[in-house]
């Protein structure tokens, strides 16, 4: 189940490499590509292209 999602966010490159930006931002972007994903999945889009 959470595979999916995981391979969702590697698309934005925030979990698949190491974060370089400041620590403190990364739990503000992570929610904004969390916010991004529900939106697609409210709208009906299971798989994104990649």
């Amino acid at each position: 189940v959470i595979e999916p999602i995981h391979r969702s966010l590697k698309r934005f490159r925030i979990l698949s490499s190491r974060y370089r930006n400041r620590r403190r931002r990364f739990g503000l972007r992570f929610n904004l590509i969390a916010g991004i994903y529900n939106y697609e999945l409210a709208l009906g889009y299971n798989q994104v292209a990649e």
